[in-house]
Order: structure tokens, then C-alpha cells, then sequence
């Protein structure tokens, strides 16, 4: 193979095919331009813009997350009712409208209510965001559609970080509201994209059907949303634990950690589409999750090595664990998506999502005060036993996929086969026109 069709294998792994897939992926990284440039530049927005104290900013950032978590499946179970895009095309515009408010918010109150306001909107668009492209695709391209956005979002997350680091040279109050109304102006650009999308039709439930929140009675369905949400650790192990363990356990100079966070971005581009490769059926996703819990287990036998290497081998160590890091990331991701994809009912999409969001919400809350105690506060010994609950959440993956695939579904008589694709009928699934 020459040079030439390496490029072009890798450009087709990074470009998304023309087509609906481009455009999903297109408005994913318009999306993250804007909120990338704000959340590298939130903090100094909170602290300088409205005046807050570092304290009031995580008590507000905290009780939005909480009721963010509170609100997630009721906010899927509307995304069931009224429509995926409907909900998100909405969805948009009030964070848009909420981003424009922010910079004349006065006083903590006002911070609360916005900060709250958006977590909720943002949490209810993030699961419509979800369902259109699974409602919309093809099961057999639903898994590859997902890793395309996510590729763009990480393209688009960069190129807001970079916008950010002029905001925060100029460093004046203009710069910081016009962050913030950049923001504003992303999300109305990426509501003309979501309105411009095919239309789906709303998959309605039976009159006489179970609650859209019986999925939280559905045990099995559960089960693999608390596991995934352990497995999805690996973005609090990159951004939290790791550089607190390389400032704390290292001889790596402190440039070493934003390098890292720029290889994980570079990785993710590159690779995010080759690694979902097999995730699309139920029994690949589980093996999917299988082998990120696995890879995360081993970043947690290969990072302390760090601790007793010296000079360029403790940065050779960590370049090693980050990429092994990384890669448990793609493929975990891209096992969530296959079950996100395959499992829930047309119907009851919406909440299936919702519900299987818990556990990732779930490990957010718990997560960074949890694994930064046993990673860094132990000295090291508490790697091991890390490595040893990701290693057995990887064991359980498989099984309990498949007990998950066994059991039918809300409003389901039979239950999904382990080579499936998504539940769903073709009313469900089919657009009414083709992109303007």
C-alpha cells in the first residue's frame, strides 16, 4: 500500500462519508467550537465577569449536576413524547437564548438559576441529540454516525480551546461577555443545522402501554447502565487523576499534562471511527465494553510505574499509559452507543437513553473524589485495586449484556437477539425528506 491510499484510508476515517452522517457530524463541531471557548474560559467568566467567589461557582455547578441527574430520565420521557428533533431543535434555542442572558446575571441568585436552567436544557438535549441520529440512521450505521460526531466534537473542542486562549490574553471584561455571546451564536447556527435535518416521525406508545419510567424497573437494562457508567470513569481518570498524580508522584514537567490532553484529542480524531468497528449489534458492544474495561485496567498497572522512573522514561511511561488510556476510551464509548443503539424500544427511546445516562452521572458525582483518594492519596498501593474493579466490570460486561438482550424491552413480546440491531419499526426509523 503506497502513501497515497494510507492518506486516503485515514482521511476516510477521520471525513465522514457525504450525506447525512456529514451533517450530523458538521453541526456536532460547530456545536463544540462554542462551548469549547467556554469551558476553557468559564472559570475566569464566573470569577471576573460576574463577580462570583470560587466557592459559589462549584456550589452552583454542584446543585445544577444534581439536578441534572434528577431530571434525566423525565426529560427522555419528553424527548418520547413530542419528538427528538423537536426537542432538540428547542433545546438549542433556550440554551442559546440562556448563554445571551448570562452576562447581565447579577449576584449568586441569578448565576443559580441560569446554571440550573442550563444543565437541565442541556441534559434534555443531549438525549434528543442522541435519539434523532439513532431514529434517523440505519441500525448497521448508527454506531459509525456516533464516532463520526464524536470525532467532529473533539475537532471542534480544540478549535474552541484555541479561540480561548486569545479571550484570556486579552483579558477584559469585552472579551469575556463576547465568549460567552460566541457561545450563544454557535448554538442558533447549529438550530438552523438540527431544523434543516430529516424529519422523524414520533414513535408513539400504546394507549394502554407501560410508563415511559418503568425503564427504571427494567433490572437488567440497569444493570449495564451502571456498569457503562463505571467503565465511563476513563474521562475523570484522564482530566482528574492523572495530571493530580503526575504534579504529585512524577519528575514530568507540569507542560507534560496539557501535551497529554492534546494527544488524547489528536487520538480521538484519528481513531475514534476505526475503534467503534463492530460495536453495532448488541453482543459486539458488550465485547466492545469488555475490552475498554480491560485497556482501563492496565492504564491502572502501568501509570504507577511512573512514580519510580526517572526523566525521559517516566515521560515515555506516561505517554503509554495516556494512550492506553485513550484507547479504553474509544472503544468504551463506542460499546455505549452500541447499546444505546440496539437496546431500547422505539418507543421509549428517549427515556431508555435518559436511564442509561444514570450511570455515567452517577460516577461524575462520585467519581473524582472516589478514585483520586485510591489513585493518589494512597501513594500508589490503590492502583491495584482499581485495576482489579475495572478488570472484574469488564469480566461482567459480556453477561450482563446479554442478560440485558434477553429480557424484552417496554411495549417489546420478544426480547433482542445478541447479533441484533436497534428495536425499532420501519415507521420509526425512516425520514420524511432528505436534508435542505
Amino acid at each position: 500500500m503506497g502513501a497515497r491510499d494510507t492518506i486516503r484510508i485515514a482521511v476516510r476515517h477521520v471525513v465522514p462519508p457525504a450525506g447525512l452522517t456529514r451533517a450530523l457530524a458538521v453541526q456536532a463541531m460547530v456545536y463544540a467550537v462554542g462551548h469549547g471557548l467556554f469551558q476553557a474560559g468559564s472559570a475566569v467568566f464566573f470569577t471576573r465577569a460576574l463577580g462570583l467567589s470560587p466557592t459559589q461557582v462549584g456550589l452552583g455547578l454542584s446543585l445544577a449536576a444534581g439536578v441534572s441527574l434528577l431530571g434525566t430520565v423525565p426529560l427522555g420521557a419528553v424527548t418520547d413524547r413530542y419528538g427528538a428533533q423537536r426537542v432538540w431543535l428547542v433545546g438549542m434555542l433556550a440554551e442559546a437564548a440562556l448563554f445571551g442572558a448570562y452576562p447581565f446575571v447579577g449576584g449568586f441568585a441569578g448565576f443559580l438559576a441560569v446554571v440550573v436552567a442550563l444543565a437541565v436544557v442541556d441534559a434534555t438535549t443531549g438525549v434528543a441529540r442522541q435519539v434523532y441520529s439513532i431514529n434517523v440512521l440505519r441500525p448497521e450505521d448508527r454506531v459509525t454516525a456516533l464516532a463520526y460526531q464524536r470525532s467532529a466534537l473533539n475537532v471542534g473542542f480544540g478549535l474552541g480551546a484555541v479561540i480561548s486562549g486569545v479571550v484570556l490574553a486579552v483579558d477584559t471584561l469585552a472579551a469575556y461577555r463576547g465568549m460567552v455571546w460566541f457561545n450563544a451564536a454557535m448554538l442558533l447556527v447549529t438550530a438552523i443545522f438540527v431544523h434543516r435535518l430529516p424529519r422523524v416521525p414520533v414513535a408513539a406508545a400504546p394507549a394502554d402501554g407501560p410508563s415511559r419510567f418503568a425503564v427504571l424497573r427494567d433490572r437488567p437494562f440497569m444493570a449495564v447502565s451502571l456498569l457503562a457508567g463505571l467503565l465511563g470513569a476513563h474521562g475523570t481518570l484522564y482530566l482528574v487523576v492523572l495530571p493530580l498524580w503526575v504534579l504529585s508522584h512524577t519528575d514530568a514537567p507540569r507542560i507534560l499534562i496539557a501535551a497529554l490532553v492534546l494527544l488524547n484529542t489528536i487520538l480521538a480524531v484519528l481513531l475514534q471511527v476505526r475503534a467503534s468497528r463492530g460495536a453495532d449489534t448488541v453482543a459486539g458492544a458488550g465485547r466492545a465494553l469488555r475490552v475498554g474495561g480491560l485497556l482501563i485496567a492496565l492504564f491502572c498497572l502501568v501509570l504507577p510505574i511512573s512514580a519510580v522512573t526517572g526523566g525521559v522514561l517516566t515521560i515515555v511511561v506516561l505517554v503509554v499509559a495516556a494512550v492506553v488510556l485513550t484507547l479504553a476510551e474509544m472503544v468504551q464509548s463506542a460499546g455505549a452507543w452500541g447499546i444505546t443503539s440496539t437496546l431500547p424500544p422505539a418507543a421509549h427511546r428517549g427515556a431508555y437513553v435518559g436511564a442509561f445516562r444514570l450511570g455515567g452521572q452517577l460516577q461524575y458525582l462520585a467519581g473524582p473524589a472516589g478514585l483520586t483518594a485510591l489513585g493518589v492519596t494512597t501513594g500508589g498501593w490503590g492502583w491495584f485495586p482499581m485495576a482489579a474493579l475495572f478488570a472484574g466490570a469488564a469480566v461482567a460486561a459480556v453477561p450482563l449484556v446479554g442478560w440485558a438482550a434477553r429480557r424484552p424491552r417496554l411495549g417489546e413480546t420478544a426480547p433482542v437477539g445478541p447479533g441484533a440491531g436497534a428495536v425499532s419499526g420501519p415507521e420509526a426509523d425512516t425520514p420524511t425528506r432528505v436534508p435542505g
